[in-house]
């Protein structure tokens, strides 16, 4: 009995009894007062949306199913469209952009590109198809400047509101949510050479995309700064390649032929990658080198050795991209531009001062 009314709470298919969690219990795990609880499953008004919907991500994560009373129809569908789930930092977006909607009554609906599979041009036709209220694309063929922007033209055209992470376009009219790259090159380059590096590599993804773009740019710059490396010699420390572990490995083996001493990556897949060519060759991290990874993707904290990374605002950045998607669903849109987000250095087990 909850406020005067009885809420069964099932696990599975059957009606607990002796194994009913107490409103105490949800109330904990969601971290509001019993007589929130008791409002959110009895399905009374005066509760906030994301006090409800945490509430009844309690009930979710401790297993029970929620009354059938709770269960409301969706405001709309959103489509997320996603690079691939390989890269722990993609799923990491999409679970908090997930959650955001349905704090908000949206139900996602996730599109993953592979090599061979749907391009994003057919993904964004099948989610018309589908109806969708709105799109978000993270890391999408926005960030190509080899790609024609037009497709986004037309989208806005047709009236799908969208939304844009990772790649900034200043030829694409619609809400870009970013980290700061630049920042970001710069925070593990001054941590380098603060710890003693004088000879710093960077390692990063093809040039066309915006964000190694940007990376480039302000590793560039800081080592002009930071060490008086004239433009064009920096630019010779700079391995642009394939993303994942493999581009990492191969980009580091150039780096470490030219004496590289730190090594900075534009992804953590990349810095692992790093990492294994350095032990290829005998030699130790952060003992030998130090490298640096970028994104902060969950489990990073536990590799061999601890990854030190500069850490992309993930849920900042996916519930401003989702807050900017819906206010234009909503008739109420924003300015049109960039949001860009500070990134934070973690500093782990894989740097320190080099060898004398």
């Amino acid at each position: 009995m909850v406020g005067g009314v009885t809420v069964p709470l099932t696990r599975g298919a059957g009606d607990l009894t002796a194994g009913a969690p107490r409103l105490s219990d949800i109330a904990a795990q969601a971290g509001v007062s019993e007589a929130t609880v008791s409002r959110v499953l009895n399905g009374k008004a005066g509760v906030a949306p994301n006090t409800r919907h945490r509430v009844l991500a309690a009930l979710d994560m401790l297993g029970y199913e929620r009354p059938v009373r709770l269960r409301q129809r969706s405001a709309g569908l959103i489509g997320l469209l996603i690079p691939e789930l390989t890269n722990p930092i993609f799923p990491a977006f999409a679970q908090v952009i997930e959650q955001v909607l349905a704090g908000h009554g949206y139900t996602p609906v996730l599109c993953t590109q592979m090599p061979g599979g749907a391009t994003e041009d057919e993904l964004v036709e099948q989610l018309e198809e589908r109806g969708v209220t709105g799109i978000v694309f993270l890391s999408g063929l926005h960030a190509d400047t080899s790609a024609d922007p037009s497709r986004y033209e037309r989208l806005t055209a047709r009236g799908v509101p969208y939304v844009l992470i990772n790649g900034f376009n200043e030829r694409i009219d619609a809400h870009f949510v970013s980290p700061d790259d630049r920042a970001a090159a710069r925070m593990a380059v001054r941590h380098l050479v603060e710890l003693g590096h004088e000879r710093i590599g960077l390692a990063i993804g093809p040039t066309r995309y915006v964000p190694s773009r940007r990376k480039a740019e302000g590793f560039v710059s800081a080592l002009g700064r930071m060490l008086g490396v004239e433009r064009e010699a920096a630019e010779g420390y700079v391995q642009s390649t394939l993303f994942g572990v493999e581009g990492g490995h191969a980009a580091a083996g150039v780096l470490l032929d030219q004496g590289c001493t730190g090594i900075v990556c534009g992804s953590d897949l990349m810095a692992l990658g790093a990492i294994r060519a350095v032990r290829a060759r005998g030699l130790d991290v952060p003992g030998d080198v130090s490298v640096v990874g970028f994104d902060d993707s969950p489990l990073i904290a536990f590799t061999d050795p601890p990854l030190t990374t500069v850490r992309q605002p993930v849920r900042a950045m996916a519930t401003a991209a989702v807050d900017a998607l819906l206010e234009e669903i909503e008739g109420n849109p924003v300015q049109r531009t960039e949001f860009v987000f500070q990134p934070d250095l973690v500093v782990r087990g894989s740097t320190t001062a080099p060898r004398v």
